[in-house]
């Protein structure tokens, strides 16, 4: 989005504190800026808050950048490591931390909790609206609401609560800042509901003001829903593959549908990153918690690993014993766009790979520039470029949907590979393109060409 066009307040302009500055807090952070707030970041981690105040961004994410620059240059944007430079002077608080999935598959509050507590005890009198913006289970409103009342008993008034919850993807956040389809608010006051809608005036999109409860269990039946799409589409797919339809066909038919449509109908290797995974996690472990069985929910998560444990059994199934094979890997993230590899089916697949003895060659554009963003204990060998994590292969798997991708020259691909198979996890390539580059292409639910006369008695 130009700068041109960014909307702004003008003199609606708040004072607002957002708490973490990760993904979700970073975009939140620059964007109220840009609409004319007066944002201050508070992060915990004082050498990311240092670069954050010269300009320097980390993230993978498409303008992010450039807005954040224009709310440092105007004065309308800072970061900073202390609550009490903060908290006291302003008028919303948005706690913006990360919820990361317990073994047990529920949220892990701890830092929402610790937040929580640090707002408390440097509010000074103060009676800000805490927004919660981060994704937690239904009640955490009220459990926020509960910390700060016990924190400042008879002391003085406790803050207002709002749950907002976000609805913004890696690699698009900036742009679905500006552009959100709803703004969800929920609160016990429809009066600070709304008054948290109005930091939002210059943007498009409805908004659904709404009790407590009812926004947060709006974002997890949101993420849910995607997931399950996205399984939905994955289990048609490896029907297709052994009936001998194409799947590519299939969703043009239905997606002409609008009771359907075609968002996140793309086959692939299943659904990862910080959200989908530990939401269908955290929705289905609340509904055991309160004796609700979600039996779809426990499907989707199945079907999602089977995306994963699939793909390598068709690359077991096209050379034998991967036990020895060099298998060139492209792309680690969870989806193109974005340097998360955070629950990344592209690292299971690899992981898995690497588990049955196949040596992994790794080439991803995010990670080829800082190679400390994979994990410790997951170690393919890492190339930095496409060609490279090719080079003497026996088989090459596209895991992840980089654009880039589309663009090598197969020839070059083929010279430099010891094998000539291709398994394309994210359907990225033209399959006739690839054939008639000389390799077997394996596509997820696309018809391989031995089979294509291939009839079924059903």
């Amino acid at each position: 989005m130009g700068e041109a066009e960014r909307p702004s307040t003008g003199d609606g302009a708040a004072r607002i504190a957002v708490i973490g500055c990760g993904h979700v807090g970073l975009v939140m952070a620059a964007g109220l800026a840009a609409l004319g707030h007066d944002v201050t970041g508070i992060d915990v981690n004082a050498e990311l808050v240092e670069r954050l105040n010269d300009g320097l961004v980390d993230l993978h994410e498409p303008e992010l950048t450039e807005v954040l620059r224009q709310g440092l240059d105007e004065g309308r944007l800072a970061f900073t490591t202390r609550y009490e430079e903060a908290i006291p002077r302003v008028e919303y608080i948005f706690l913006a931390v990360d919820t990361p999935q317990t073994m047990a598959g529920a949220a892990d509050l701890r830092n929402i909790r610790a937040a929580t507590r640090s707002i408390a005890a440097n509010l000074n009198g103060t009676t800000p609206i805490v927004v919660n913006k981060s994704t937690s289970p239904i009640g955490t409103g009220e459990t926020i609401e509960e910390i700060l009342g016990q924190a400042i008993e008879g002391q003085q008034r406790v803050p207002r609560i709002v749950s907002n919850p976000e609805f913004l993807r890696q690699g698009t956040a900036v742009w679905d800042f500006f552009h959100p389809e709803r703004i969800v608010v929920g609160s016990r006051s429809p009066e600070d509901a709304r008054a948290v809608a109005r930091l939002y005036a210059a943007l498009p999109g409805e908004i659904v003001v709404t009790d407590l409860r009812t926004a947060e269990m709006i974002k997890y039946v949101a993420n849910a829903f995607l997931a399950t799409r996205v399984s939905f589409i994955n289990e048609i797919a490896r029907l297709c593959e052994q009936i001998g339809t194409n799947i590519d066909t299939v969703v043009e038919g239905i997606s002409h549908d609008p009771r359907i449509g075609n968002h996140f109908f793309r086959p692939g290797i299943g659904y990862g990153g910080s959200c989908l995974p530990k939401d269908v996690a955290a929705l289905r472990y609340i509904g055991e918690t309160i004796g609700v069985a979600t039996p779809i929910l426990s499907a989707v998560q199945e079907t999602n690993t089977v995306a994963k444990t699939s793909a390598v059994r068709r690359l077991r199934a096209r050379l034998g014993p991967l036990e020895g094979r060099t298998i060139g890997v492209w792309g680690l993230t969870f989806k193109g766009g974005t340097e998360d590899t955070r629950e990344s089916p592209a690292m299971e697949v690899a992981g898995l790979l690497r588990n049955e003895g196949a040596l992994v060659h790794a080439y991803d554009p995010a990670v080829a520039l800082d190679h400390g963003r994979v994990p410790i204990g997951f170690r393919p060998v890492l190339r930095d470029t496409p060609l490279e994590a090719a080079a003497g292969a026996d088989a090459l798997a596209i895991l992840t949907d980089w654009p880039e991708f589309r663009e090598v020259d197969l020839g070059a691909v083929r010279d430099v590979m010891a094998g000539r198979v291709i398994f394309d996890g994210r359907n990225l390539l033209d399959k006739e393109t690839v054939e008639a580059s000389g390799f077997a292409y394996l596509g997820v639910g696309r018809i391989p060409t031995a089979l294509r006369r291939r009839r079924y008695d059903l």
